[in-house]
């Protein structure tokens, strides 16, 4: 059973806000390690970051002065973080991001990627990276749901090479086409396909962070259905600490996929769900903000006099002598 100290600690990674992690593991270390924070990143490591922080330098140093070896027993935390996040790291010798999850976790903190077909080893407390790429193929009865295959067709005097439209193709073309940067994958299993989709977008010189996750299932029943959740969370620390978090479940009963049905209509299908209900949250989104805007946070704002201009207050004293001398006259 952790201790107390490790569990206010877990719980503290469990809960950060997203791009934030990786800055919070260093600053662990150094503090354990008597290290100089001078030498960590600089992912939001500045006096603005420092001072957002509900848990301090200080305050992490007296959690670890009977526990040095804390960060160690708190390794658990980092790996649920990392595997409900959906956290993105890059294999040995590629620039493409691959995905952190649950889904995709093989035996010993190993995972696999299903478009590069190699499984990797990742460092939960770091982030930083993958190492020790092998080849790795999921078994799957539903490989040509999942894979993109091709079938020659000839009809002289051309030859036409058709594609049929595959579940992970077609997900990284959802991706590309609504996301500014986003991560893919497919996790198939013997009974359903896990569809995820991350979209990190950093601005720690803005002050702000932003994490899309989109989590869905398809269940190969008869019919077969997509069941998921969408979960948005950003934080804004510019002079306070604001942050929101929401989430949307989805769940779709699908036409396509019965016998005599092709797979290509299947994962057609599928993607026209996810971008019909990925789009309409974000339209409801936009419209809660402009309520937020228009209404509760005008609320808190003060309110200007029937002139609709601001009060001079350096002048006030003149206005009031102004209207002492109007009741005079």
């Amino acid at each position: 059973m952790p201790s107390d100290s490790a569990a206010a600690v877990s719980a503290f990674v469990e809960g950060a806000p997203p791009g934030e992690v990786p800055t919070l593991s260093y600053t662990f270390k150094a503090i354990t390690s008597q290290m100089s924070l001078l030498v960590l990143p600089r992912l939001e490591l500045s006096s603005a970051y420092q001072k957002r922080k509900s848990l301090s330098k200080a305050d992490v140093k007296k959690l670890t002065v009977n526990e040095p070896k804390l960060l160690d027993s708190i390794t658990p935390a980092f790996q649920k973080y990392n595997e409900e996040q959906l956290t993105t790291v890059k294999l040995p010798g590629s620039s493409t991001n691959v995905l952190i999850s649950s889904y995709n976790s093989l035996e010993d903190g190993r995972y696999y990627d299903t478009e590069s077909q190699r499984s990797f080893a990742f460092d939960h407390q770091t982030q930083q990276k993958a190492s020790d790429a092998q080849p790795y193929t999921p078994e799957s009865e539903h490989s040509d749901l999942v894979y993109v295959s091709f079938s020659f067709s000839f009809s002289l005097p051309s030859l036409t090479l058709r594609a049929s439209t595959s579940l992970l193709k077609s997900l990284s073309t959802h991706a590309t086409e609504h996301y500014p940067s986003a991560t893919t994958t497919v996790c198939p299993s013997p009974s359903s396909i896990t569809l995820l989709l991350v979209s990190n977008k950093y601005s720690p010189s803005n002050f702000w962070n932003g994490r899309w996750r989109s989590t869905y299932t398809l269940s190969l029943s008869s019919p077969p259905t997509l069941t998921g959740r969408i979960n948005v969370d950003v934080h804004y620390y510019e002079d306070g600490n604001v942050r929101l978090t929401t989430s949307k479940d989805v769940k779709e009963i699908l036409l396509e996929g019965r016998a005599g049905l092709s797979h290509a209509a299947l994962a057609a299908e599928v993607l026209g769900k996810i971008e019909g209900a990925e789009g309409r949250y974000q339209e409801e989104l936009n419209k809660g903000f402009s309520a937020l805007s228009e209404g509760s946070f005008k609320g808190l704002r003060r309110q200007l006099p029937v002139t609709r201009q601001k009060v001079e207050w350096d002048k006030v004293g003149g206005y009031r002598v102004g209207v002492l001398t109007s009741w005079v006259v």
